[in-house]
C-alpha cells in the first residue's frame, strides 16, 4: 500500500494538470483522474510492472474523459464539442487559450509539457508516431504564441536575435 501511496502522491498533480489542459472542466478532470487512480490501485501489481505507470494512469484518465462524451452523446442528441469549454477561473488565460486548440494538440501539450513525458512516451500513449507528436506540439506552440502575443505576453515570442 505504501508503494501505491507514494506513486499517487508523487504524480497526482501532474496527471490532473495534464487531463485538465487536454480539455474539459475541472470537475470532469478530477473525476477522470480519480477513476484512473482507482483502476490503477485495483490493478497495482500489473501497473507497478509497467515501464511508465504514470503514462498508464494518464491513458486511463484520457479514456475516461472520452467515455463521458460517448455516454453523453448517446443520452443527448448531438456531438460533443470539438473544443473544451472556456473557464473564468483566476489565472485561467493560458487554459482558455489551450481550450481553443484542436483536441490532439491539447493532448500533446498536456502530455509533453505538463506531464513531462518524452516524445516516445507521448506517441505510444496516444497511438501515433513520434513525428506526429512533434508536429502537433510545434503547431500548438505556434498557435499559442499567436494568441497570447497580443495579450502582452512578450516572453512567448520566439527569439530572433542571437545574444553577443
Amino acid at each position: 500500500m505504501d508503494d501505491f501511496a507514494d506513486f499517487y502522491l508523487s504524480g497526482k498533480d501532474a496527471v490532473f494538470r495534464a487531463v485538465l489542459a487536454a480539455g474539459g472542466d475541472r470537475a470532469g478532470a478530477e473525476d477522470a483522474v480519480a477513476e484512473a487512480y482507482a483502476r490503477a490501485y485495483a490493478r497495482w501489481e500489473t501497473v507497478r510492472a509497467h515501464p511508465h505507470p504514470t503514462a498508464w494512469v494518464l491513458r486511463v484518465a484520457f479514456n475516461v474523459r472520452r467515455s463521458v462524451w460517448r455516454r453523453l452523446r448517446r443520452e443527448v442528441l448531438g456531438d460533443p464539442p470539438d473544443r473544451a469549454a472556456t473557464t473564468t477561473e483566476p489565472g485561467g488565460e493560458l487554459r482558455r487559450e489551450l481550450a481553443t486548440l484542436p483536441r490532439r494538440q491539447r493532448e500533446v501539450v498536456a502530455l509533453r509539457l505538463l506531464a513531462d513525458l518524452s516524445v516516445a512516451e507521448t506517441a505510444e500513449l496516444l497511438g501515433v508516431s513520434e513525428g506526429t507528436v512533434t508536429t502537433h506540439l510545434h503547431r500548438a506552440v505556434q498557435a499559442l504564441r499567436r494568441q497570447l502575443a497580443p495579450a502582452g505576453l512578450a516572453a512567448l515570442k520566439p527569439i530572433t536575435e542571437v545574444a553577443r
